[in-house]
């Protein structure tokens, strides 16, 4: 299929994107677009306008700030797999990245428009949640830092404003044991049940709308997993023992 009609917008830097977003109805923001450009292909996304990111400069940075790693908006997933500040500083973000779907996507795909898209079951929000990171919004408004806490909201959902992008995301470094597992059907496939472990903290990715903290001694507590062709919500609960485990063992 194709996409329905939509008008295309291609701002030079991001005060004018910023500007684009506050003065338009129902745009989407483009980086990577491999969440995106597939929802657009089906038409399960409709927006009237697409905001195209990928021509300002600048904002494709990996930087150390803050004693973690900051991540802007447009630097490739396959940017950050192989970025030496990340495998030093927060390897358990390199570990979750090359988690994610195949070479070929994460070549094109943007860490921040994963964070943005919310999918429940990425890996890359819960990466952000277990470590006590944050996203910085940027809007005409000017910028907010929100907490992973305060940032999911529901399947799909964030608490960014309509007329916000993400400009960068920032993960505290890892200090101490850490660990990500995930089943799935097939390698790059999304995961049946994930868990990631930070040292005490744990988070849970794929078992509920978005991903969620949970305790070790009873990672299942007031989990309600869906169940559907894939795997039912019993196996999803299984899954997230079985995994807790073997993550606090490794």
């Amino acid at each position: 299929m194709k996409p329905a009609q939509f008008e295309y917008h291609a701002p030079a830097n991001v005060v004018e994107a910023c500007s684009l977003l506050a003065s338009l109805e129902d745009a989407k923001v483009l980086a990577g677009g491999q969440s995106l450009v597939p929802l657009l292909n089906f038409r399960l996304a409709r927006p009237a306008h697409l905001v195209d990111i990928n021509r300002i400069s600048g904002l494709d940075r990996i930087y150390e700030r803050d004693g973690g790693v900051a991540v802007q908006a447009l630097a490739r997933q396959a940017a950050v797999e192989d970025s030496e500040l990340v495998a030093r500083a927060c390897p358990l973000l390199r570990d979750a990245v090359r988690l994610v779907a195949h070479r070929v996507i994460r070549n094109r795909g943007t860490l921040c428009g994963s964070i943005a898209h919310a999918d429940p079951a990425s890996e890359l929000p819960a990466v952000l949640l277990a470590l006590g990171g944050h996203v910085v919004a940027r809007s005409a408004r000017g910028r907010r830092t929100i907490g992973a806490d305060e940032l999911f909201s529901g399947v799909f959902e964030t608490s960014l404003a309509p007329d916000e992008l993400v400009e960068e995301t920032w993960f505290p470094a890892v200090s101490g044991e850490h660990a990500i597992l995930e089943e799935s059907r097939r390698h790059g496939d999304f995961a049946l049940a994930g868990v990631v472990r930070a040292g005490d903290r744990l988070a849970l990715f794929g078992v509920a709308g978005t991903p969620v903290m949970a305790e070790r001694g009873d990672p299942t507590r007031g989990l309600q997993p869906s169940g559907d062709l894939e795997a039912t919500a019993e196996f999803r609960l299984h899954l997230v023992r079985v995994l807790t485990e073997q993550a606090f063992a490794a």
